[in-house]
């Protein structure tokens, strides 16, 4: 394995400012990339920048928020020479596992734009540049409620399936471009993500919650984002529309 994987490429990490977002930027860095990333927490994206820069590469951080395409328009233009090598859509948030008869409509357009609407605004923005370069990855950071209905509430699981099937037509119309598309589906990962996953359904809960005795551990951003810059490296040049758990064993 290559230290310097990234050496010369230009990667894109959406929710840079923290969890597996910030632990992929620190990596790519740390690999010779030049990131741009991005998040709605300029707090969290000073801290990533400063990680950024202990890697020994150069960096560009910009607040932005996915569901909003200005936005995603300024990320595209931060890009240098408009060039991108690796799209790791990681940003996402959770619903409180709520059950579809309990669901609002703000909470279901609120996890739909963030998990899956985001993700196909930046995959639809990168793809002609990969396509142009004749060479790209993307790695769009799902969930194992992508794999499964029984670890959240209905608008997240629609979510992350939604970014898996995503993926896997992405993977198949551009691949005679030169691009991969895979995805990565966590379970249990200490990340701030919590702020959005306090139950307001006791029942649901209750019932969701009988799933969770498969839970072995709970894994570090760390830990993921060694998955993601390696289907994002060139050392994965055969894989393409994979979805890969990372979870412990938990849907074993």
């Amino acid at each position: 394995m290559s230290e310097q994987r990234f050496a010369g490429r230009v990667a894109v990490v959406t929710g840079a400012g923290s969890g597996i977002g910030q632990a992929v930027a620190r990596q790519l860095a740390m690999e010779g990339a030049t990131v741009v990333g991005c998040d709605v927490d300029a707090e969290g994206l000073a801290a990533t920048a400063e990680l950024v820069e202990e890697g020994g590469q150069p960096g560009t951080m910009i607040v932005a928020d996915i569901t909003v395409q200005a936005d995603v328009d300024r990320i595209v233009a931060a890009l240098p020479d408009r060039r991108v090598d690796l799209l790791a859509n990681v940003a996402g948030v959770m619903d409180h596992f709520v059950p579809v008869t309990e669901l609002d409509d703000a909470t279901w357009d609120r996890v739909l734009a963030v998990n899956l609407t985001g993700p196909m605004r930046l995959c639809r923005a990168m793809l002609p540049l990969m396509a142009g370069q004749g060479r790209g990855a993307i790695v769009n950071v799902a969930s194992i409620g992508g794999l499964t209905g029984a670890v959240a509430g209905s608008a997240y699981v629609s979510s992350k399936h939604g970014l898996v099937g995503l993926t896997r037509s992405i993977a198949n119309l551009y691949a005679e471009d030169g691009v991969r598309a895979n995805a990565v589906c966590p379970g249990g990962v200490q990340t701030n993500i919590g702020r959005s996953s306090a139950p307001k359904v006791p029942w649901a809960y209750e019932r969701l919650e009988r799933s969770f005795g498969r839970v072995t551990r709970t894994a570090t951003p760390a830990e993921v984002s060694t998955l993601v810059c390696w289907l994002g490296s060139d050392e994965a040049v055969n894989v393409n529309g994979a979805v890969v758990a990372s979870d412990g064993g938990w849907t074993s």
